[in-house]
């Protein structure tokens, strides 16, 4: 029930209850994937019916070497498609964006983009070029989620899809958030692998800006581990997320578009990067999905290593829940060394 995408074999491998779609590769130049061109994708189907996860793998993306990343996690009746629409879109938007900004900014549009950034709960970059990634990215999930609502035929009036995506240029990381997927990286220390969460899970109790906004955040009786967002006068639709693409009914009641962006210079202890839905985050913790990749039998096997783990966690740790679905995408630094 998975689907396995190797950057390193350029080969699918999948069950024949699976979709190619969800899971995507693409690389400019497959000449030039080297040392800074290893990862893998793996997507599986839980319990719940159809697969409402995406994930791309994007090599060269921007420079030679560069890469885009991302998790895709959908919700509501059609959540599957605006997933796969922002996988789909993101990638050239958000560098159309970043050229587009790069021709027209001026020293003045730094300091007053730099207030705004101020004002926010958005980390800083340090230096001008990411400053236009920031922006970038700002930018573009505001424009794509406008695209989603205008989209005709496409009810996504309590259907979205939570993004993590991460950009890749030279040393420089730029991750984005939105919603409750989630990017962990994996440094070596001498200790051995440990794991640093690069993003913050976007629960409804976290911001006030909901309940600024006459949302109401309030858990199930069943579930009372699990905060959702209602209406102000409706036991509806129940969002587990603060941010979000889609969902807009609650639009207007604190769910936002705008991602959690900010910088990652990596170093040479820095391995990899792992980008998962919370279906993996709900089972596993960050360490230890760091030592599963870590531990792996290459960079093919990474991603999948890491979605079977967490399937077998659901099984045992909820068994009589359904399991939800798994999608992983694991980005390398390095050459992977053989476990011993």
């Amino acid at each position: 029930m998975g689907i396995c995408i190797s950057v390193v074999s350029s080969e699918i491998h999948e069950a024949d209850d699976c979709h190619h779609e969800n899971v995507v590769f693409l690389a400019e130049n497959i000449a030039s994937l080297g040392i800074q061109g290893l990862g893998s994708l793996y997507t599986k189907q839980g319990s719940k019916g159809l697969n409402q996860d995406a994930a791309i793998l994007y090599q060269d993306y921007g420079i030679e070497g560069g890469a885009f990343c991302g998790v895709f996690d959908g919700h509501g009746k059609n959540g599957h498609l605006v997933s796969n629409m922002v996988r789909n879109r993101l990638p050239s938007l958000l560098l159309n964006q970043k050229n587009a900004l790069e021709k027209i900014r001026t020293p003045a549009d730094d300091k007053s983009f730099q207030h705004q950034v101020a004002k926010t709960d958005i980390k800083s970059i340090p230096n001008k070029d990411f400053l236009n990634w920031q922006e970038a990215c700002i930018g573009a999930f505001k424009v794509l989620d406008k695209e989603i609502m205008l989209q005709e035929n496409l009810d996504c009036s309590t259907s979205g899809t939570t993004a993590v995506v991460v950009v890749r240029q030279s040393e420089d990381l730029v991750i984005a958030n939105l919603g409750d997927s989630r990017a962990v990286l994996g440094t070596m220390t001498e200790n051995g692998i440990k794991a640093v969460q690069l993003t913050t899970d976007l629960k409804p109790g976290l911001p006030k800006r909901i309940r600024n906004c006459n949302g109401r955040v309030l858990a199930l009786k069943g579930e009372p581990h699990i905060q959702r967002v209602w209406l102000p006068h409706e036991d509806s639709p129940g969002l587990a997320m603060s941010r979000a693409f889609g969902d807009f009914l609650l639009k207007n009641h604190g769910i936002i578009a705008v991602p959690d962006v900010f910088h990652h210079h990596l170093t040479p202890d820095d391995q990899f990067i792992v980008l998962a839905t919370d279906g993996v985050w709900d089972v596993l913790n960050n360490n230890q999905v760091a030592s599963i990749v870590m531990e792996a039998e290459s960079e093919q096997e990474a991603a999948k290593a890491v979605v079977e783990a967490a399937t077998a966690s659901w099984k045992k740790k909820f068994p009589s829940s359904k399991v939800d679905d798994c999608t992983v995408v694991c980005l390398f630094f390095h050459k992977k060394q053989k476990p011993s």
